[in-house]
């Protein structure tokens, strides 16, 4: 990004796409709002940028300096908030791009088999799935992978939860879950899926071969095909007080221990 003789892209706020609050993209594309979200997609090669809408203030703000020619339009905070989601924290920068190319499981599977998978059964929130990109990027795992048809598109929520992660951890989707699974295990990943009703506790359950950690959605859980290509079911030692964790935290709490874990070999 040059902040230096940075040019201006002009146009007037009754031309910017989407009604108050919407939130939508033009067909094909992605709107990303947010500091961390909308700097990590300009600083990331794999990303086509089409627009930037922002404050002087949210330009400001960026950790770097757009190229001069960056299609950029100047807004108020007001005009802002009609390119996102209602009453979300745009921070002064809306970025509409391309969404990241297809990602294949085999192309994660052929990286470093000590960098755990993490697997997510029809986990639809987008604040969870962002929230456990974050998580995965701050343990270091080695993707995320979902069915395409069961997982919140890549979007805004999903990039402002996960707070520039969206554009560090590799994101797999496949048609059948079951059958990724089985990719895992072939590639030698022992696959633990969290329950609470396991017996294991996930300390208990961890082996030191490379791991693939399964998370169900919240209520429902994971599915029984899905729990059925798990190599272990495992739970997390809570307080009888509460029933369950959120799937984001349960997710985080799982790759610390995973992380820990390889560490202390």
């Amino acid at each position: 990004m040059a902040k230096k003789d940075k040019k201006v892209l002009r146009g007037r706020a009754g031309r910017m796409q989407g009604g108050r609050g919407s939130g939508r993209a033009a067909k094909g594309l992605v709107r990303l709002w947010g500091r961390h979200a909308v700097e990590a997609a300009l600083l990331n090669p794999r990303r086509q940028h089409r627009k930037l809408w922002a404050t002087r203030e949210g330009v400001d703000s960026l950790d770097g300096e757009l190229p001069a020619d960056f299609p950029l339009e100047y807004a108020e905070v007001a005009d802002l908030a009609r390119l996102v989601a209602k009453d979300a924290p745009h921070q002064g920068l809306v970025l509409e791009c391309e969404p990241l190319s297809d990602l294949h499981l085999a192309d994660v599977l052929d990286g470093d088999p000590s960098r755990p998978i993490v697997v997510l059964d029809q986990v639809t929130d987008p604040h969870n799935v962002g929230a456990l990109l974050r998580s995965a990027a701050a343990f270091n795992a080695a993707a995320i992978v979902t069915q395409d048809r069961h997982a919140p598109p890549e979007g805004g929520v999903i990039g402002k939860s996960a707070s520039g992660a969206l554009e560090l951890v590799p994101w797999v989707r496949v048609v059948n879950l079951s059958r990724a699974l089985e990719d895992i295990a072939e590639a030698g990943y022992w696959r633990i899926g969290l329950a609470g009703e396991a017996e294991a506790t996930l300390a208990e359950a961890l082996p030191t071969s490379p791991v693939a950690l399964v998370l169900g959605a919240e209520g429902e859980g994971m599915r029984h095909n899905v729990s059925q290509h798990c190599d272990a079911l495992a739970r997390l030692p809570i307080s009888e007080a509460m029933e369950s964790l959120n799937v984001s935290n349960a997710g985080a709490i799982a790759l610390y221990a995973i992380a820990t874990r390889s560490m202390g070999e």
